[in-house]
């Protein structure tokens, strides 16, 4: 566990006050004017240890199995579809709100029109600078050149997926192997036809490649967008789920393809869980939570501090996805269950916002709050601030180092005779200078991700 997990843990086990460290955002009392320094590191070593002890176990569950690792350097390399900044970046965004407290960068080198070829070609431009631990890489759709399946151009293809396996064996980074998305059709009948059935032969050819090459991931994204596009279908035949075009999908098809390459990476479907008995006033369980302060008045009404370990996460422009996958539900359980309430439907509310209402049978049996705290409240608005800041990093590093320095295109006449060696000595300082400032982009995002408790009340609405 590094310096910054178990800063993070020791203000999790803290009581709750009223002000932060401005040194390392560790909870401090009031008084701590009062106590002598000796007395405070004593302290806080004793909430490292407490902290490790009650929570280590919850937080270790939910990270044991995820693929990406606290401290790694994530690289995803990929074709337009993953230029396009959508699946990236919420596979990003999942994964930095469901470990706020690591320490963990990720990059996008997906180019439009690309190949497994070029993105071998280009490993040591692309992938080497960023010095990865680990890297995704999604490539197929344009290898099988939209037409049937031909033994040449898959033979091309494993080819390109080897030199990047061998490259990165080389360079010690672990390899997600992800299949290529489907083409959605404008067609009726099982979409397993046409191009697909091309795509889904060189589908098979990635989980070879995973599975000949150590230190590797298989990833199918392929069938489990496939099984949706059926779905809609046979609702509709005329359903189109995936948005943007039949090779690009949009956010709800990006959305699908970032859950299902969490799924394969077993991301923890958890963020919190809560489970108060209102009639003795108790916390009965958490998960990846704190609970302080917890009370019960005399007219049922409920109101306690929670601090989360993890936020939840959903991009609201992939909403038209959730009739089709349940990916609310299997990213992002936000878990609030309360027995021994009275009869009737109750209102809760994050920060004196009302943001659901349940009837007690729901609150006995347990609601996922996920939805709801997304759409306003705190936990909407610290989560929209990540995304901002999220955004900011992505659009320098496509924007004034990829796209900007790195692959941009640069013609000078000959009759200005400026040497190719010139231009290429200031493009590779401007990168250097450019790739420097990216420490700060990714400390801005973290200082986003810094967990606050929240006043939580569950109060008995009138009857009509």
């Amino acid at each position: 566990m590094n310096r910054r997990s178990l800063i993070f843990l020791a203000a999790f086990c803290h009581p709750f006050v009223t002000r932060l460290s401005p040194v390392i955002g560790v909870p401090v009392s009031r008084q701590a004017a009062t106590i002598t320094t000796s007395h405070i590191m004593k302290n806080r070593y004793q909430a490292v240890f407490t902290a490790s002890l009650v929570l280590a176990s919850a937080l270790t569950l939910n990270a044991a199995d995820f693929y990406f690792k606290d401290g790694d350097k994530v690289v995803m390399m990929g074709d337009s579809i993953t230029e396009q900044y959508l699946y990236s970046r919420y596979v990003e965004a999942w994964t930095l709100t469901r470990f706020p407290a690591w320490n963990i960068t990720f990059v996008n080198v997906g180019i439009s029109g690309d190949r497994s070829t070029g993105g071998n070609s280009r490993f040591a431009r692309d992938v080497i600078p960023n010095n990865p631990t680990v890297m995704t890489v999604d490539f197929g759709m344009n290898d099988g050149g939209y037409a049937p399946f031909a033994e040449a151009g898959f033979k091309t293809y494993m080819g390109g997926l080897q030199g990047i396996a061998d490259q990165a064996k080389t360079a010690n980074v672990r390899v997600a192997w992800l299949t290529p998305s489907p083409k959605e059709e404008e067609a009726a009948g099982p979409a397993i036809k046409g191009y697909n059935e091309t795509l889904e032969k060189y589908s098979a050819g990635v989980k070879q490649i995973a599975a000949t090459n150590g230190n590797a991931l298989f990833v199918d994204q392929f069938h489990p967008y496939i099984t949706a596009i059926d779905k809609a279908r046979a609702a509709d035949p005329k359903n189109r789920i995936g948005g943007g075009d039949a090779v690009h999908p949009g956010p709800p098809g990006q959305a699908l393809m970032a859950w299902a390459i969490l799924k394969g990476m077993n991301f923890p479907s958890t963020v919190a869980s809560v489970e108060i008995n209102a009639a003795s006033g108790k916390v009965v369980k958490t998960q990846n939570c704190k609970i302080d302060g917890i009370k019960v008045a005399a007219d049922g009404k409920i109101e306690f501090k929670q601090l989360d370990a993890a936020l939840p996460f959903f991009p609201a422009e992939a909403k038209p996805m959730l009739q089709w996958v349940p990916m609310m539900d299997e990213l992002n359980d936000y878990r609030l269950k309360v027995t021994g309430l009275k009869p009737g439907q109750y209102e809760i509310r994050l920060g004196g916002i009302k943001v659901a209402e349940h009837s007690h049978t729901e609150l006995n049996t347990g609601v996922n709050l996920a939805a709801a705290v997304l759409a306003v409240g705190p936990i909407a608005d610290q989560v929209k601030t990540f995304s901002d800041a999220l955004q900011a990093k992505n659009q320098y590093y496509h924007g004034q180092i990829f796209r900007g320095v790195l692959i941009a295109d640069i013609n000078i006449p000959d009759f200005l005779e400026i040497k190719k060696e010139t231009i290429e000595t200031k493009r590779a300082a401007a990168f250097k200078e450019r790739l420097a400032k990216m420490p700060q982009y990714f400390d801005a995002i973290r200082k986003t991700l810094v967990m606050q408790p929240h006043q939580v009340e569950i109060v008995a609405m009138p009857k009509p």
